[in-house]
């Protein structure tokens, strides 16, 4: 029988309005830029079968002989070079994510009624709708997000990771969180989940526009490199979406930047391990362009919602001294959405699209007293 959280404070009360809660996710940081957090954190990571689709008992041996070994130094001293004064990158801006979509949403309902009725509108959407924040590995946990909003009285919840190209790897492993904290619920909300949004207009425009941005104020490279996270090839041949994905995301920014198929090319990064991963490798490429007559490139990051260790690290430091030393002369990452307000429109855009068909039952405060003392009579406890 599984155990339920099922405390008094925790039971249902019959005067409480209907809420939704939504769920936004990433992949998750380090608590500290030492070899002591990243091996905690890698540990998390990388024994998720999600993620290393190897036999679990070979993988133990590999993961915790080989791997936490020696990877965790040498993480922790790429972290550092990128932490700041708020602490992890991904961390700080996936905070401002969520308090700007939690405002977008506010402001959304009523938004374009003037006056009072307009402010009553948006104090009822901020009642209604709840947001939290989960990492899927590290923290703050997934877990620790939907505590947040089942607590807050949500019996609706809609779960945005923040990878706009599904992979089993990144949304797959966030249902499996997901479903692992709702199987301990006695009562389980309604569930809807955002499985990638790598075609969403309003979320090509904001990369379009953020490129655009870059070069009005940087100048243009020659060509210009989406590079997505990598993937072991064997996943693609299994079934995986995120190849064919990561290539139409690219295709549909470069048509609205009005590129030929010469001035953009679709690399992936951060491979792992000896296996073969998607192809062309970004690091290979970059070497590989200065000798071939490309000279300068610009190099954006679709699949990352957030900068972190991948971008600021391996894409804006590693992969710049690659393309420098094979004979380079001008390299551009242009950063992540973060927290622009475009980025942040689109995701308010998807959330609400998302949260259609959940209209939520309006109840004034002497209609859910009513409710309670009905129920209280029948002999429920709250």
């Amino acid at each position: 029988m599984p155990r339920f959280i099922d405390t008094p404070e925790d039971r249902y009360r019959h005067d409480a309005p209907a809420r939704v809660g939504v769920l936004l996710t990433n992949l998750g940081t380090p608590d500290a830029a030492t070899a002591g957090a990243v091996r905690k954190y890698l540990g998390e990571f990388l024994a998720d079968p999600r993620v290393v689709e190897l036999p679990r008992v070979l993988w133990r041996l590999i993961l915790h002989g080989f791997v936490l070994r020696a990877r965790p130094r040498r993480s922790a001293a790429a972290y550092r070079q990128i932490w700041t004064d708020e602490g992890s990158p991904l961390l700080a801006t996936a905070g401002r994510q969520a308090a700007a979509v939690r405002a977008g949403l506010e402001g959304g309902v009523g938004g374009e009624v003037e006056g009072e009725a307009g402010a009553e509108a948006g104090a009822s959407a901020a009642a209604a709708i709840k947001v939290a924040l989960g990492m899927r590995y590290g923290n703050p946990a997934i877990a620790a997000g939907l505590e947040e909003l089942r607590r807050g009285g949500c019996d609706r919840l809609l779960v945005l990771p923040l990878y706009p190209q599904y992979s089993a790897s990144t949304g797959g492993a966030t249902f499996d969180a997901v479903a692992a904290v709702l199987k301990k619920w006695r009562w389980v909300p309604q569930l809807r989940m955002v499985m990638g949004y790598h075609r969403e207009a309003a979320w090509l425009d904001a990369v379009a526009a953020s490129v655009r941005e870059h070069w009005d104020e940087h100048g243009r490279g020659q060509v210009l490199l989406f590079s997505f996270h990598g993937l072991p090839r064997r996943f693609l041949s299994r079934g995986d979406p995120y190849h064919c994905q990561c290539h139409a995301s690219a295709r549909l920014v470069a048509e609205r930047l009005e590129l030929a198929g010469d001035q953009w090319q679709v690399v992936f990064q951060s491979r792992f391990g000896r296996a073969e991963w998607l192809q062309p490798y970004c690091d290979k490429t970059l070497a590989e362009l200065p000798g071939r007559g490309v000279k300068s490139v610009d190099i954006v990051c679709p699949g990352f919602a957030a900068d972190c260790l991948e971008t600021l690290y391996e894409i804006d430091r590693e992969n710049r001294a690659i393309f420098h030393a094979a004979g380079g002369e001008r390299y551009c990452y242009i950063p992540a959405l973060n927290d622009r307000p475009r980025h942040i429109a689109a995701l308010v855009g998807l959330i609400e699209k998302n949260l259609a068909g959940w209209d939520l039952p309006a109840a004034t405060p002497g209609e859910l007293s009513q409710t309670r003392q009905r129920a209280l009579a029948l002999g429920a406890a709250q």
